[in-house]
């Protein structure tokens, strides 16, 4: 028993001791505090790092093909952005012949630095159609379709502006497939789809740009920019513009 109750001071000490480490120590009238926390150590600091540099790989690797996707569709329609590059004129001609359809749309809003809208032939619709004019299509079957609106969300105004044009022309088809560049294509099928509604099948095919390599894009500052750039906004459209439309 006597030895016992010897070893009862000190163990109770000993708690003593973890209990006032673990607890929070205040100064000043309680302006300052002091308490015990969590740190990475150096392996959990390596194993940060190798995660963080695992993550970074698989985004350079994977958002390139991701924003530039091309998925065609059974369409009957042929759009262009109209202030796409002259390469991606020629690919659109070309996309005209092999496929099925019976007339190419130019779409596009004030073309910048105008001062916003004068009039139609100011747009980038009418730049595009007067592009395609040079190729070697049937001049007929090239249709320029405005957006009067300038400003933000250019690619949601030319799509609704699409909307509005088949609407009055009287027609319903049963699908589009959109001419644009590279990595704009993802944003450009999100504001379609959601300008049209589920009633037309939207189809996405994005020309690569052949001033740098689209496998090794990081590698080219105008590539970075494009890829940053429509990156960001993808995000910005899919989480502020769609939702609150």
């Amino acid at each position: 028993m006597k030895g016992g109750h010897l070893l009862e001071p000190s163990e109770n000490t000993a708690n003593v001791r973890s209990h006032s480490t673990a607890e929070e120590r205040v100064a000043l009238g309680g302006l300052l505090s002091r308490r015990e926390r969590w740190g990475l150590s150096l392996r959990g600091k390596c194993l940060l790092i190798i995660v963080a540099a695992g993550l970074s790989l698989f985004v350079i690797l994977t958002v390139y093909p991701f924003l530039a996707v091309t998925h065609r569709v059974d369409a009957d329609v042929l759009v262009v952005e109209g202030w796409v590059h002259p390469y991606a004129i020629q690919a659109a001609a070309k996309e005209f012949k092999t496929g099925s359809y019976k007339v190419v749309l130019s779409t596009g809003g004030p073309v910048v630095g105008k001062g916003g809208y004068i009039n139609d032939y100011n747009t980038s619709a009418s730049v595009g159609a007067d592009l395609l004019k040079k190729t070697d299509l049937p001049p007929e079957l090239i249709k320029m379709v405005p957006s009067r609106v300038s400003g933000r969300d250019r690619t949601y105004n030319s799509a609704v502006a699409l909307k509005k044009w088949l609407r009055e022309e009287g027609l319903s088809p049963h699908g589009i497939n959109i001419v644009t560049q590279d990595v704009h294509a993802r944003r450009t099928r999100l504001f379609f789809k959601k300008a049209l509604g589920r009633g037309t099948a939207v189809g996405v095919i994005a020309v690569p740009n052949p001033d740098y390599n689209s496998g090794r894009w990081w590698r080219s500052s105008e590539a970075a920019e494009e890829v940053v750039g429509e990156a960001i906004g993808y995000l910005y459209a899919k989480l502020f513009l769609i939702i609150g439309a």
